[in-house]
């Protein structure tokens, strides 16, 4: 009697957990189905956020794509880079193909703090109701050990500059007046490589779990005030941060990836980007444990090669 209520209970108990398991995985398949299906036909206006979007590191890339998409939606846009040339081209490109409006500030994100009383008095009595902030950079695109950095005191303070403390300063200028006009989006630019710590690109990795945490915590204040913030944490995009990779199923051209990661707004506050890449976060999130990532296990680059990477990058000395 004992032996058969016994396994009754554990009968039931491995029917809810079943049950769980697949309630929760039809629950992520038909958001993902509203997300990155319908959205396709069935999208936001954008439009109702306002007349200018601002985007950072806008030249090239994702930046680029996410500007020109903007632009066809009915924006009229504001291009942020370090490049006047590049700025300028982009914007007759922009101007030329969707006949908005376009303006252009030349910025070095990798600076620090005297950059910003220069963008926020080009950004003055603006209506802008999109903030894309895009602009980061990447060490290396090799596998390296942190202490193998090349030149490492100057490229910690660029990259801090531009992947973190860019997206604080470009925040605090645009939402003030979003929360004065009661409506805005802010759409940063995270990365895969944020969701979880990623040894051998530390420190990128952790930038971009930066951008992850704030903006999900500054979603939480600003949505009672009408202001979406989202955060779009894409795996390989062919840019020049990727080294333009051949693109394929698993490798989004950056016009598509921006396209499909502007119809997600409204529907997701942190995002993939679009449907393959979601797929493939999903699986890596299944096959690669988070005690495999933070074991002593783990490959590590080849001594030798980071040896030369060393050598081949630093300065020649007499």
């Amino acid at each position: 009697m004992k032996d058969s209520i016994v396994y009754q209970g554990l009968a039931l108990l491995g029917f809810l957990t079943l049950s769980h398991l697949v309630l929760a995985q039809s629950c992520k398949l038909l958001k993902g189905f509203r997300v990155h299906i319908l959205s396709r036909w069935w999208r936001k206006d954008l439009k109702k956020y306002g007349g200018w979007a601002v985007v950072t590191g806008a030249t090239d890339g994702i930046g680029k794509a996410y500007a020109e998409e903007l632009a066809r939606r009915g924006f009229n846009v504001v291009l942020i880079s370090r490049t006047l040339e590049k700025l300028e081209k982009v914007s007759k490109e922009i101007e030329r193909q969707t006949q908005q409006k376009t303006r252009i500030i030349q910025a070095d994100f990798s600076k620090g703090l005297e950059i910003y009383s220069n963008i926020e008095d080009g950004l003055k009595d603006l209506d802008i109701g999109v903030l894309v902030n895009n602009v980061g950079i990447m060490f290396t695109h090799k596998s390296t050990r942190f202490l193998s950095t090349p030149d490492l005191g100057k490229k910690l303070s660029d990259i801090v500059n531009c992947n973190m403390l860019s997206l604080l300063q470009m925040t605090r200028i645009v939402l003030p007046g979003m929360f004065l006009r009661k409506k805005g989006l802010i759409i940063n630019m995270s990365s895969e490589a944020g969701t979880r710590p990623y040894p051998y690109k530390t420190v990128y990795s952790c930038t971009k779990g930066f951008v992850d945490y704030f903006s999900r915590a500054l979603n939480a204040e600003c949505q009672r005030k009408g202001v979406t913030v989202q955060c779009v944490m894409p795996l390989l995009v062919s840019t020049n941060l990727t080294e333009n990779m051949k693109t394929n199923i698993l490798v989004k051209p950056a016009e598509d990836f921006a396209r499909e990661a502007l119809n997600t707004v409204g529907l997701t506050n942190r995002t993939s980007g679009c449907l393959s890449h979601s797929i493939q976060s999903y699986l890596l999130n299944k096959i690669i444990p988070d005690a495999l990532l933070s074991s002593s296990l783990l490959p590590a680059p080849d001594e030798d090669d980071q040896n030369k990477l060393r050598e081949t990058t630093q300065p020649k000395t007499q």
